[in-house]
């Protein structure tokens, strides 16, 4: 008879009245002591199913020491007894642990299964989105789907006729106002002031040159007044669930736009309306001239305009690419929305007809119209140079290579000064009417993320992503 455990003769040998295995009674004591089950078959077991086998009885010597080779024999038994023991222990777990990690390695792999089929069916849905009709009529020619959910009313499209005829009418012939910074001027400006951090990780603002107030929104989802005069928040909006994406000024009302698909109006501190449409993020907001239409864009490929005077939203088009980027022709006929297809797609603010698509480099970044009504500066993503499009003939006249990553563009009142801010500085570049060549009268190593021109052109201010206003002028 051998014992299961050590595989040894054993000196008490006991059996187990359910496995019926042999076991040195030591061993098998200790074992149960600590697991409380067969070590062969895995049972419940107890002392009481042990069975004492009955031997011949061996006369035991005395008790050795360690002076002797028999008591070191002895040690030698115990520590082999234990070591036994433990290897026995150490194989169940390997076997366990071998067992638990083949379960772990299959429900991973699921996993992941099921998460490439979500994610497929989640932008097979968006694909159908973009391409779905209001009435759930698809295009079968494939083309991108515009979808006006209740188009611009006549009021409106009054408003948008009168503001293009005004504008355009006095445009060319709209000298240059008096006072108004020149690029002799430029020359000398510098740093005079910088704010201390007014919002958490800023990511744009917008300026009321008559106030001298500031809209300030973050990474979080707090709007924030900043008054330049006395270098201090005035007032502070929440914008509710989400981060704020962009703000402007409409009067004197404060808007937002959030990672929820809302666009918030404020005024004297006070939600007065939540517009909604966008099914995700809205990307960025626009003001047409008439100040009575708002534009938004959103990842939804989508871009809507909402009437003012109601705080309803007017129509709603969609295209074939997520949207980044918003802009008002100075005239209010032309709608332009940069996509990160690369494209500036440019619309016709009445009909919503495609008007132009203008192909960049990259994923646009930002755009901005010229007041002389015929040009359009863009950057992409992570590119260091601005082009800038002739609407006429809907191409690229020249590019300007600043040397640096761009985040925003600023053209002035004038169309003859154009910001451009990244985080490597701020550069203005000249265009000159006389000698149609361009020029860079200010370069500065302010870091920023948006940058918008003061009254008069005679400061420009530049927000950093650090929250951070920086004013430059002359000293």
């Amino acid at each position: 008879m051998l014992c299961a455990i050590s595989g040894e003769a054993p000196q008490v040998p006991v059996a187990s009245r359910k496995s019926g295995n042999v076991f040195e009674k030591r061993l098998i004591e200790a074992y149960i002591g600590q697991n409380g089950k067969d070590p062969v078959t895995d049972e419940e077991l107890s002392t009481d199913d042990l069975v004492e086998l009955q031997t011949a009885k061996i006369v035991r010597p005395r008790p050795p020491t360690l002076t002797s080779i028999p008591s070191l024999l002895y040690v030698f038994q115990n520590e082999w007894d234990a070591l036994a023991l433990e290897t026995y222990a150490l194989r169940q777990q390997l076997t366990q642990t071998r067992q638990e990690l083949s379960t772990a390695l299959y429900q991973n792999d699921a996993a992941i299964r099921v998460i490439a089929r979500l994610s497929r069916e989640r932008d097979e849905a968006r694909e159908a989105l973009s391409r779905v009709s209001a009435h759930g009529i698809s295009r079968t020619n494939g083309d991108p789907m515009q979808v006006d959910t209740l188009g611009l009313s006549s009021s409106l499209i009054a408003k948008v006729e009168a503001t293009q005829e005004k504008l355009s009418r006095t445009r060319r012939k709209r000298p240059i106002l008096d006072g108004w910074v020149s690029s002799d001027a430029l020359n000398t400006f510098a740093p005079v002031d910088k704010s201390e951090s007014l919002s958490a990780a800023a990511t744009s603002f917008a300026l009321d040159t008559q106030s001298d107030s500031v809209l300030i929104g973050g990474r979080d989802n707090t709007v924030g007044v900043y008054s330049v005069r006395e270098k201090t928040i005035v007032q502070e909006m929440n914008a509710g669930p989400g981060t704020v994406t962009d703000v402007m000024w409409v009067g004197n009302r404060a808007v937002a736009s959030t990672t929820t698909g809302n666009v918030k109006i404020f005024e004297n501190g006070l939600e007065v309306a939540s517009l909604s449409g966008h099914a995700g993020e809205v990307t960025a907001i626009a003001l047409h001239p008439s100040g009575d239409i708002l534009a938004s864009t959103g990842v939804d490929k989508s871009y809507i305009f909402y009437d003012l005077t109601s705080n309803k939203m007017a129509t709603q088009v969609f295209t074939d690419a997520e949207l980044t980027t918003a802009a008002f022709h100075p005239d209010g006929h032309l709608f332009a929305a940069g996509g990160i297809d690369a494209q500036i797609k440019v619309y016709d603010v009445k009909n919503a007809t495609n008007a132009a698509n203008l192909k960049s480099t990259g994923p646009i970044r930002a755009i901005s119209f010229s007041e002389n009504g015929t040009w359009l500066a863009s950057a992409a993503k992570d590119s260091t140079s601005v082009s800038i499009w002739d609407l006429r003939k809907a191409a690229v006249v020249h590019a300007l290579d600043i040397a640096s990553p761009i985040s925003a563009l600023c053209w002035d009142y004038t169309g003859q000064f154009l910001a451009i801010a990244g985080p490597s500085g701020l550069t203005v570049q000249h265009y000159s009417k006389s000698t149609k060549e361009w020029s860079e009268p200010l370069k500065n190593a302010v870091p920023s993320v948006a940058v918008k021109w003061g009254s008069g052109g005679n400061a420009i201010f530049c927000l950093d992503s650090e929250g951070s206003i920086t004013t430059l002028a002359s000293r």
